[in-house]
């Protein structure tokens, strides 16, 4: 699998990053190998707290809340997704697969890191995956924070919005990333932190597993994703542990997902499960430090 890396200037200097790089190599699933990123803060033996970024976004996107979570006394850990960040970034789409990224994700946290006791928090396509591994190993995680996401299986419409998004990002010449993380946002980001989203991505030749990611959602009952989304969904109806979800006011993407999260998953019963106000899509720009602390109060609040 022939893949792309972004120079390391390309990160030199972006605000309010000052987080030193961590890399694992882990099997690309055709015979190779991928380097994969990560930021890893706070106290090795604290609780570990895994922030999932999803489309178009990379580990950036935690930037206010990790220092929120390591003054509470936890570890941070928030990877790249491959294509994505300072993560290798394979030159083809078809080398992007959702089934991929669940194994790619799984042996950058699972077998590099041996992460353990767990809590994930996933936003877009962060738990996408993030819950798919929740579905496979519940025995790796403590308890779950899901934000504007989801875990579609094509059974249900996944409405207007998504369908006019996912329609830009096939038809724009060039994907504007940083221009997309700003409109997913109730803020408007400063020129800078624009072109901070826009760093991983030299040209559009690096874009690949991001021009990939629209299409991979399962919008069809016959996607070949359907089914694994609907086994994940019986592993997940007997997820005991506690489940949270965090969900922004301003996002039309996401609006209502969280309802059957929070009904089919015994985890979520009794939790005190909050509405974001002034949130977007990318809710952890608009309210990062907000939502580190409902995440740390989460982490710490009696099970």
């Amino acid at each position: 699998m022939d893949s792309l890396r972004t120079p390391d200037d390309r990160f030199a200097d972006l605000p309010g990053y000052p987080f030193a790089p961590h890399y694992a190599d882990i099997p690309d699933g055709d015979g190779g190998s991928l380097r994969v990123h990560h930021i890893d803060e706070g106290d090795a033996d604290a609780p570990v707290v895994l922030l999932l970024h999803g489309e178009p976004s990379w580990s950036y996107l935690y930037r206010h809340m990790v220092p929120v979570l390591v003054g509470a006394g936890l570890r941070a850990v928030a990877p790249d997704l491959v294509g994505f960040g300072r993560s290798d970034k394979p030159t083809k789409r078809s080398d992007y697969t959702y089934a991929r990224h669940v194994a790619w994700l799984t042996a950058h946290v699972f077998d590099a890191m041996k992460l353990q006791d767990i809590t994930l928090v996933g936003q877009d396509w962060g738990g996408l995956i993030g819950l798919r591994l929740v579905a496979a190993r519940p025995d790796r995680f403590a308890r779950v924070v899901a934000a504007n996401t989801f875990l579609p299986t094509g059974d249900r419409n996944l409405g207007d919005a998504f369908f006019a998004w996912r329609r830009f990002s096939q038809e724009v010449p060039e994907l504007p990333v940083g221009r997309i993380v700003n409109g997913g946002c109730t803020t408007d980001l400063d020129a800078a932190v624009v072109a901070a989203y826009d760093a991983p991505f030299p040209d559009e030749s690096y874009k690949e597993g991001a021009r990939q990611f629209p299409t991979l959602v399962p919008a069809s009952a016959d996607d070949p994703e359907s089914q694994p989304n609907r086994d994940a969904w019986e592993s997940l109806r007997r997820f005991d542990k506690p489940f949270l979800c965090a969900f922004g006011d301003s996002d039309p993407i996401t609006k209502g997902a969280d309802r059957p999260l929070r009904e089919l998953i015994p985890g979520a019963a009794g939790q005190p499960h909050t509405t974001i106000e002034g949130a977007g899509h990318f809710l952890q720009e608009d309210r990062g430090p907000h939502l580190a602390q409902v995440i740390a109060d989460f982490v710490r609040s009696p099970s």
